[in-house]
């Protein structure tokens, strides 16, 4: 999905139009070459039309070599039109010509399409209504629980029904909200406390939550910690499961503004926090990155093995978010629009940049050395600049750990978090 947000900053960007496609399920000309026969079901036979059965052109749902034909199938085709299979996203097509630039992106069966080939696009649609049986759905609305609002200069993405559906699922439409997802510090999760005695439907929740994030990095943190207590969760977690959904039920309409903000400057913040589990004592990663000041991704996950410095931390955390700066200019590089300048990565730990900048290594740097040879490299070819920040300004703490009220809104302030809808 970061795919996606990287195409509605561009659209947001360049003032492009977005047009959305949806392929039917059922029938898809061509995906089966020979015709398959059923027999009526047991139990169930029509009176008189025994000998009669179904007689089904293609299937794309239930067969386990359905998704793999139906891609190929799928690339075969717009390959044919123009359109160059992105080698960095499985997902994204893209055609680069005189004319401009068409960028498709694809999940299962629906399509958004967008770019600055008007001509191109209707082309495209045509091209793939000939070939199966589509359903234009015109400008770009709502796509996989995500809700799309634009106009001329700005887009704005959020998922206020799923947020609303989640409450109902629940019965928590009318409870109160919180001002923050979890308490400085994360002792309420680790509180010692008796299991929860449905853990499906824990699970059920989170995953949702899990999904919200895509539009609210605001709780990616928090969601990422409770994820964690899937096999056996407990009271207290379930407890703060319930406090992330009064959290999310303050602002139901929250999600992500884009628009042309006079740039297309590349830039990330990466920040990690050390020994930050009480539990395991790992740390945690996290980073943002922005295109032309709009966000387009970010990262909160804990780190595989125990640091054993906070430098250590740090410059996992930086090899995490380089790493995510060279896909983000790859893709970039691919459907026309190159970075050439090198993208500045902002980092609140002295030690970590000065270890990156300086072609010495320590004995103590030894056990991160292929993260130090990694971020040296991209350093010293001029894609990335190091640059120290105040940690009162790093943005990406919000991914780490609860912070108070007075923090957070001042930090989704700056990641563009708004709202299109009066909060319920």
């Amino acid at each position: 999905m970061s795919s996606l947000r990287i195409l509605l900053s561009l659209a947001a960007s360049r003032q492009r139009a977005l047009h959305q496609l949806d392929i039917k399920n059922a029938f898809l000309h061509g995906l089966l070459e020979e015709e398959v026969y059923m027999e009526q079901p047991p139990g169930f036979v029509a009176e008189g039309e025994r000998t009669k059965v179904c007689r089904l052109l293609a299937s794309l749902y239930g067969l386990k070599q359905s998704p793999r034909a139906w891609f190929a199938r799928f690339r075969a085709m717009v390959t044919q039109f123009g359109l160059i299979k992105s080698t960095k996203d499985s997902s994204l097509f893209y055609q680069n010509s005189s004319a401009g630039t068409i960028l498709l992106l694809i999940y299962v069966d629906d399509i958004v399409i967008t770019g600055s080939n008007v001509e191109g696009i209707s082309n495209l649609k045509a091209f793939l209504h000939s070939n199966f049986q589509t359903k234009d759905l015109g400008p770009l609305r709502y796509f996989l629980g995500i809700e799309v609002t634009h106009d001329d200069h700005s887009l704005f993405i959020c998922q206020r029904k799923y947020t609303l559906d989640l409450l109902s699922d629940l019965g928590m439409s009318n409870c109160g909200h919180v001002d923050f997802p979890l308490e400085p510090g994360e002792k309420s999760l680790h509180a010692e406390s008796k299991p929860f005695d449905s853990p499906e439907k824990y699970r059920r929740i989170v995953g949702k939550l899990n999904y919200l994030t895509m539009t609210r990095p605001n709780i990616a943190c928090t969601v990422s910690k409770v994820s964690q207590f899937m096999a056996a969760p407990t009271v207290s977690q379930w407890e703060s499961v319930l406090r992330i959904v009064r959290y999310v039920k303050k602002d139901p309409g929250l999600g992500i503004s884009y628009k042309d903000r006079g740039h297309s400057n590349l830039e990330a913040y990466s920040d990690s926090d050390w020994a930050g589990c009480l539990a395991t004592r790992k740390s945690t990663t996290r980073f943002i990155v922005f295109m032309g000041g709009n966000l387009v991704s970010w990262k909160s996950k804990k780190q595989t093995t125990v640091a054993r410095s906070s430098v250590e931390a740090e410059y996992r955390a930086m090899s995490h978010t380089v790493a995510e700066i060279m896909w983000v200019r790859q893709i970039l590089c691919e459907i026309g629009y190159p970075v050439q300048d090198p993208t500045p990565l902002w980092c609140d730990n002295q030690a970590a940049i000065q270890i990156a900048t300086n072609p010495v290594f320590h004995e103590r740097t030894k056990h991160i050395e292929v993260d130090c040879h990694f971020v040296r490299e991209k350093y010293e070819e001029g894609l990335i600049s190091l640059t120290h920040v105040k940690t009162g300004d790093q943005v990406a703490d919000i991914l780490t750990k609860g912070v108070t009220r007075t923090r957070m809104n001042f930090i989704c302030n700056k990641l563009g978090l708004g709202s299109s809808h009066d909060p319920t």
